[in-house]
């Protein structure tokens, strides 16, 4: 498709070049298509970078929802550690593109996009843990954004730092561990966790239908 070839010419330059020297000829020439075709698309570079960083979000956003969805009823820990390595394999799976992206904000107003993207993982990582089998909280949507805003924030450090790949690894192993031991403090007592996990599971099922 030529989208698809725009936007990984899109990568490429921002790669090669960085943001500030990417025009819409340069990607066009990369991509093999002309530039008319090109501004049908994208009359600016704003207006590629703007679409390539939602298609990135959207694709990422997906991803959480799926490790969601598949760790519902599963024990709270198991479930920190599933939304830590699915974002950071999200993240990773090509760095050099999230590096890149990253620089690309800088001349991009979006936020509007994030606004979206956090929407979406917070109502799915609401309804997964509402569904935790040995834990509740009285505050599920504190958590929830907490525990977000860690991980977000910390993966985005890694890729600031520029950290090697061992650095990072073991960051990531520390972030599960605080993240398990956040939820550990915040955590209901026993005797409250039966009437909580009903009525965050009322909730989820509501945010979710």
């Amino acid at each position: 498709m030529t989208l698809d070839a725009i936007f990984e010419a899109t990568i490429q330059v921002l790669i090669a070049d960085g943001p500030r020297r990417l025009t819409t000829t340069r990607v066009a020439e990369r991509a093999g298509v002309s530039v008319g075709t090109m501004y049908q698309y994208f009359p600016h570079k704003q207006a590629l970078f703007y679409a390539l960083n939602e298609r990135y979000l959207d694709i990422v956003a997906e991803k959480v929802e799926a490790t969601c969805r598949a760790q519902r009823g599963a024990e709270a820990e198991a479930m920190v550690e599933a939304l830590v390595t699915t974002y950071w394999q999200a993240k990773t799976e090509r760095a050099e593109v999230t590096q890149a992206l990253y620089k690309s904000v800088v001349e991009l107003d979006n936020e509007s996009l994030i606004e979206a993207f956090a929407r979406r993982v917070d109502v799915a990582t609401a309804a997964m843990f509402a569904s935790a089998a040995n834990t509740a909280f009285a505050d599920l949507n504190t958590v929830v954004l907490t525990l977000l805003t860690s991980i977000f924030g910390t993966v985005r450090s890694v890729f600031e730092r520029n950290l090697p790949v061992e650095e990072a690894e073991a960051v990531l192993r520390q972030l599960v561990l605080m993240c398990v031991a956040y939820l550990q403090a915040v955590k209901l007592p026993a005797e409250g966790v039966t009437a909580s996990v009903r009525r965050q599971a009322h909730l989820s099922a509501r945010d979710v239908a």
